[in-house]
């Protein structure tokens, strides 16, 4: 927001007003990345000459969302910058700055479907069982594996876990829009949890919270945890690239695929929407429809000729 300084700016204090409120409910990723995006937005509306809340339309973020997509902006990061926008414009109508909230008029960039391949369910058996060194390091990060293909938590919720979260044979976590929910925590992962939280006071210092902490004693950031990942799959043998959202995916689609339940999924990955669940796992047309004509009482077609009997 070099172009347009906070405190002369009152778009700009708008701004923050809101990311201050943002940042009691969301991660600090989500919150960084509106920030980023917001700003985007501040710097186009000052070219714009643009100075009050009432002349942001539909027209105006259809051009801000063009020229972002002219400067290189993929899909996935034009829906962020969308979804930045929208959720100021919701805090704005609240606070009667605004009458209507502009993004509903506007189109929602394609989503590209590019997702993980889960891994092959006796690979990640393979490599979840390899034998480790026992050290508080070593126990921690079996229990961060564990607990990331266990319950299918996002990096963000797994990172974000204090002790007080673990409850006997479930967890509970903050999801995408502060929306708590509670999820089962399997027999293994409760093992390693255990074996982490024996040893966990050797490392965190008396008043840290965080369920996972580093060595320093305080909480493990996001990169930290990507990093301990990509090195464990390294020296454990492990071909492919292992990253939190591969193990999530592993998660949903091994469950899935023994369940056929496609809600209960939808409840477990914290998914608002069905469909969301059923692209992340790749859940096809056939499956759907095999299911369909298996419970629905009138999904099978009669045979030629066949007529329903009159009522006598």
């Amino acid at each position: 927001m070099a172009s347009r300084p906070g405190t002369d700016d009152p778009l700009a204090r708008d701004v923050e007003a809101f990311l201050e409120i943002l940042a009691q409910t969301a991660s600090p990723a989500t919150l960084d990345a509106y920030r980023r995006d917001l700003a985007a937005l501040l710097d186009f509306l000052a070219e714009q000459q643009v100075d009050d809340w009432p002349r942001l339309d539909a027209a105006l973020l259809r051009r801000f969302l063009g020229d972002e997509r002219l400067r290189g902006l993929g899909a996935r990061s034009l829906a962020r910058r969308r979804s930045a926008i929208s959720r100021l414009a919701d805090h704005l109508v609240a606070a009667g700055r605004l009458a209507h909230n502009p993004v509903a008029l506007t189109r929602a960039p394609r989503q590209p479907r590019h997702l993980p391949r889960p891994l092959d369910v006796d690979q990640l058996a393979r490599f979840l069982d390899t034998p480790h060194d026992d050290s508080p390091l070593a126990r921690r990060d079996q229990a961060m594996l564990e607990l990331f293909y266990s319950s299918g938590l996002r990096l963000a919720e797994l990172a974000g876990l204090d002790l007080g979260d673990l409850q006997p044979r479930r967890v509970r976590v903050l999801g995408k829009g502060g929306k708590p929910r509670q999820v089962p925590v399997g027999g293994r992962a409760s093992q390693a949890l255990d074996a982490w939280l024996a040893v966990r006071g050797q490392l965190a210092t008396g008043d840290e919270p965080a369920l996972f902490v580093g060595q320093r004693g305080r909480r493990l950031g996001h990169r930290a945890i990507q990093q301990r990942l990509a090195g464990l799959a390294r020296r454990r043998g492990l071909a492919e690239h292992l990253h939190p959202h591969r193990l999530r995916h592993s998660f949903a689609s091994h469950l899935l695929e023994s369940s056929q339940d496609l809600r209960a999924v939808q409840e477990l990955l914290g998914h608002a929407n069905l469909a969301t669940t059923q692209v992340y796992t790749r859940l096809d047309w056939q499956h759907l429809a095999a299911s369909y004509d298996s419970a629905h009482p009138r999904a099978r077609r009669r045979p030629a000729g066949q007529r329903d009997e009159e009522p006598s």
